[in-house]
């Protein structure tokens, strides 16, 4: 259980910190970033442990990859300039 953990910690970080290199313009602070992959990898490996048990540590590292890189993709922005929104009036 602890070298999934510790891989798992390692595949975080590595996510986050490819993630934070490619699309640094759409993404918050280093910091926050490379917490929350850290933390949503360690999050899935203890949801993908449980699920599947002990004895799994590929599957372990799979399900901490998946959901570390979900944890990542909600703290995307969307690129390009700001977009106004219209609103017509109730009368119209």
């Amino acid at each position: 259980m602890i070298w999934e953990a510790l891989g798992s910690v390692v595949l975080g970080l590595a996510l986050a910190w490819a993630a934070d290199s490619r699309l640094s313009d759409r993404l918050p602070s280093r910091s926050r970033v490379l917490t929350a992959g850290l933390v949503g990898a360690l999050f899935g490996a203890y949801l993908t442990h449980m699920a599947v048990g002990p004895g799994h540590p590929l599957a372990t590292l799979l399900g901490a990859g998946a959901v570390g890189a979900v944890t990542l993709s909600l703290l995307l922005r969307p690129s390009g300039p700001p977009r106004r929104v219209r609103r017509r009036s109730a009368a119209a």
